[in-house]
C-alpha cells in the first residue's frame, strides 16, 4: 500500500513510530514477533513506535521488506534521524524530551538540564578550546533548549544525585559556579526538582565508574543511558536497566537527604560569593 512521505514540519520520529504501529498491526504481528524478525527485543519495537528510539536505515530496510510497506520507512527514516545533538547523545536527548521521570547521577559536572548559560559556556569551552564563538553559541543554545523541559511545572519528574565534586570544582570562576548552584537551589525550593548530594564522606560507592541516567515513559519501557568521553550507550534490556536502577538506588541511599543537600548547595554557593566579593 502506497504511503505519502511524512510532513517534516511535524515530529518525524513520532509520526514514523505511529506508522510503524499501524503497519505492524495490519500485518497481524505483535511487537515481539516483529522484534524476533529484526533480532531485537519487543520492547525495542515498542520504543520505535513510541518515538523514544531512532529508526536506523538498516532497520528501515528490513521493516519495509517484512511489512511490505513499499519503501516508506527507508524514505522517511532520514528525517526522523536528524538531530542537533552529537550522534552518541542524540537518542538519549530525544528520549529525555518524552520521559515521564528522569533520574540522573553525575560525578563531575552539573547535569545539562540544570546548567545556566554561563556554566554551559564554560563547560563547552573546556571541551573545545579551539572552537569558534559561533560554534560554542550554538552548543549553549541547544543545551538551554533542553533545559526548557523544566518549564513544565510537573513533568518530567527530575531527580538528580550530584557528587560533592560537582559543587567543589570552581576553578578560576567561582562566581559562575555560585550562580549555577543558586539556580539549582531555586529549582529545589520551588519544588520542581529533587536533588541529593553524594558527599566525599560516603567513600567508595556504586557510581564511581561514571554518570548514569534512567528514564521512564508513559507508553514505552524504561531506558538507561551511560555516557563517557565522546561516547554514550542507551540500554533497553530489562535486566540491564534493573541493574542500573539498583546502582541509582544505592547512590540515593548513600547521599545526603534532600534537605541537607539543599543546605550544603546554598552554603557552598555563599562561600563562592563571599570569596568573589573579597
Amino acid at each position: 500500500m502506497a504511503r505519502k512521505n511524512l510532513d517534516p514540519s511535524s515530529s518525524p520520529r513520532a509520526l514514523l513510530g505511529a506508522e510503524l504501529r499501524v503497519a505492524r498491526e495490519r500485518a497481524g504481528m505483535s511487537q515481539a514477533e516483529l522484534g524476533e524478525r529484526l533480532f531485537v527485543s519487543g520492547s525495542f519495537i515498542g520504543q520505535l513506535e513510541a518515538g523514544t528510539r531512532r529508526m536506523h536505515l538498516d532497520f528501515a530496510r528490513q521493516i519495509d521488506e517484512i511489512l511490505d510497506t513499499g519503501g516508506f520507512f527507508v524514505r522517511n527514516c532520514g528525517a526522523a534521524a536528524e538531530s542537533k545533538y552529537p550522534d552518541h547523545f542524540a537518542e538519549a536527548a530525544e528520549a529525555e524530551a518524552r520521559a515521564k521521570t528522569i533520574r540522573e547521577y553525575t560525578p563531575q559536572l552539573i547535569p545539562g538540564l540544570l546548567q545556566t548559560e554561563a556554566y554551559a559556556r564554560e563547560v563547552f569551552r573546556a571541551y573545545q578550546p579551539t572552537a569558534s564563538e559561533e560554534a560554542v553559541d550554538e552548543l549553549v543554545t541547544n543545551r538551554l533548549a533542553r533545559a526548557s523541559l523544566l518549564n513544565d511545572p510537573t513533568t518530567p519528574l527530575l531527580w538528580c544525585v550530584l557528587d560533592e565534586a560537582v559543587l567543589r570544582r570552581s576553578g578560576d570562576t567561582p562566581a559562575i559556579l555560585a550562580e549555577a548552584l543558586r539556580h539549582i537551589a531555586r529549582l529545589i525550593r520551588s519544588r520542581r526538582i529533587i536533588v541529593q548530594v553524594l558527599p566525599f564522606s560516603a567513600g567508595v560507592h556504586a557510581g564511581m565508574l561514571g554518570s548514569l541516567k534512567l528514564m521512564s515513559f508513559e507508553d514505552a519501557p524504561p531506558l538507561a543511558y551511560i555516557q563517557g568521553m565522546g561516547t554514550g550507550q542507551l540500554f533497553d534490556d530489562p535486566a540491564t536497566v534493573t541493574q542500573h536502577t539498583l546502582t541509582y538506588d544505592l547512590l540515593t541511599a548513600n547521599a545526603l537527604s534532600p534537605r541537607k543537600s539543599l543546605a550544603l548547595i546554598e552554603s557552598v554557593a555563599e562561600d563562592y560569593e563571599h570569596d568573589q566579593h573579597a
